[in-house]
């Protein structure tokens, strides 16, 4: 069995080299099995190898052919849900809690670079910018809330003319700039993190579908043509574990998304784009999100589709975005255009737990997964090797499922959806 191929993107085509890892055949042992190959798989197999368990990572497709691999690629503390939101779900203490690991996600990225000398093309510096004057006031209650209650330094209000400055578009009437925050490659950092933990001894088998899982201690995997036995299981596959965990997959929703990729500007025009190089991202409820590459290209994000994934379309309406922030770019073509699916929570809050004795699952990134996710692998490691402390914080957030049961429940969050795009126009 051959999983499909990485699709083609920006990512893809400037991806560091890995040589293509076989097949789970026939039975095999190890003391964590990890399902999924995205940065909470990789990030999880990483960190038990470190605290010395044998470890066997299963992945359907390839490293990261899901959306770790080829994603917006902005690294963000805090998590999909606004802290207010994470207060009322767990109480002030605990929300700092969950703020301070999200803040220590970020570090951590830029620190399993450094540590495994993986290209992940850093660069510091994000803007969160306003389009509306109702925005600006959110924003600056945002920045009190943040520096007052939760102390984290590093952020400066930029008001309209200094937006201006920075970039190119007449949309923006002022920003938040994170300089702790910034943006990666995530391609070659999801890679990385799994060189570094088949270095460490992680065994790593491609185009192995996990299909279901039985009993505990040993708990038993099944793929279609072998089997893993492991006293702990991790299951880090998100939308993409199907009938594999039934009672997970109705807590998430996959939503589809797209990013485009310019042809190159060359370093004068996309310099003038973004004077800083932050990766930038407005505050609608249907955002748009873009940066600057290292081979002076944009990349550009922008709409959503619960509703259905149809590439073509959604391309056609991001390079209107696109347009739209940028009309001075109506000339330029596009290389790249790609998508596929994340999953995101009823709350948005990230969801992390346990199925039962020796089952744990990450999921619900919600769209924020680059910093979290990879944090979330750490945490997920200590919780096995006997410190589920932060864990357990994450593990509290309560969930529902998405209304409407599997006939309603995408219909009526295209309504809700509709009425925040109503929203985003007032």
């Amino acid at each position: 069995m051959t999983g499909q191929p990485v699709a083609r993107t920006y990512y893809s085509a400037t991806r560091t080299p890995a040589a293509a890892r076989p097949t789970l055949l026939g039975s095999h042992q190890c003391d964590v099995c990890v399902v999924g190959g995205g940065i909470a798989g990789t990030s999880a197999a990483l960190h038990l190898a470190e605290r010395g368990f044998a470890v066997i990572l299963l992945e359907a497709q390839q490293i990261g052919w899901g959306a770790s691999g080829r994603s917006g690629a902005q690294v963000l503390p805090g998590v999909a849900a606004d802290q207010a939101k994470v207060e009322k779900l767990l109480g002030a203490a605990d929300a700092r809690r969950v703020w301070d690991v999200s803040v220590a996600g970020v570090r951590l990225v830029q620190e399993l670079i450094a540590r495994h000398g993986i290209d992940g093309q850093y660069v510091a510096g994000h803007m969160l910018t306003a389009v509306k004057p109702r925005q600006i006031r959110a924003l600056r209650s945002h920045l009190d809330e943040l520096q007052r209650r939760y102390d984290y330094a590093g952020l400066r209000y930029l008001p309209q003319e200094e937006v201006r400055s920075v970039i190119a578009s007449s949309r923006y009437r002022g920003a938040l700039y994170d300089a702790n925050a910034g943006h990666i490659h995530p391609l070659n950092y999801t890679l990385g993190l799994a060189a570094a933990a088949e270095g460490l001894g992680v065994r790593i088998f491609e185009s192995s579908r996990a299909l279901d899982f039985t009993g505990h201690a040993p708990v038993r995997v099944r793929t279609l043509n072998g089997e893993v036995r492991c006293r702990q299981l991790v299951l880090c596959g998100n939308v993409y574990l199907g009938a594999m965990a039934p009672r997970l997959q109705a807590r998430i929703m996959a939503v589809g998304t797209c990013i485009v990729a310019s042809e190159p500007l060359g370093p004068e025009r996309a310099r003038a784009l973004i004077t800083n190089n932050a990766a930038v991202a407005d505050m609608n409820w249907v955002l748009d999100y873009f940066r600057r590459s290292a081979d002076h290209r944009l990349l550009f994000g922008g709409r959503v589709s619960y509703a259905g994934f149809d590439p073509d379309r959604i391309a056609a309406a991001t390079r209107a975005r696109m347009v739209r922030v940028f009309p001075q770019l109506k000339d330029v073509k596009l290389e790249f255009a790609w998508g596929g699916y994340v999953d995101i929570t009823r709350n948005r809050a990230p969801d992390f737990g346990r199925l039962g004795p020796g089952v744990y699952y990450l999921q619900g990134f919600s769209g924020h997964g680059i910093a979290l996710a990879g944090i979330a692998g750490k945490l997920v490691s200590e919780a096995i090797a006997g410190d589920a402390g932060r864990f357990d914080v994450f593990a509290r957030i309560p969930h529902d499922g998405f209304p409407g049961g599997a006939a309603l429940r995408r219909p009526a969050l295209v309504l809700a959806m509709l009425y925040y795009r109503l929203k985003d126009l007032l």
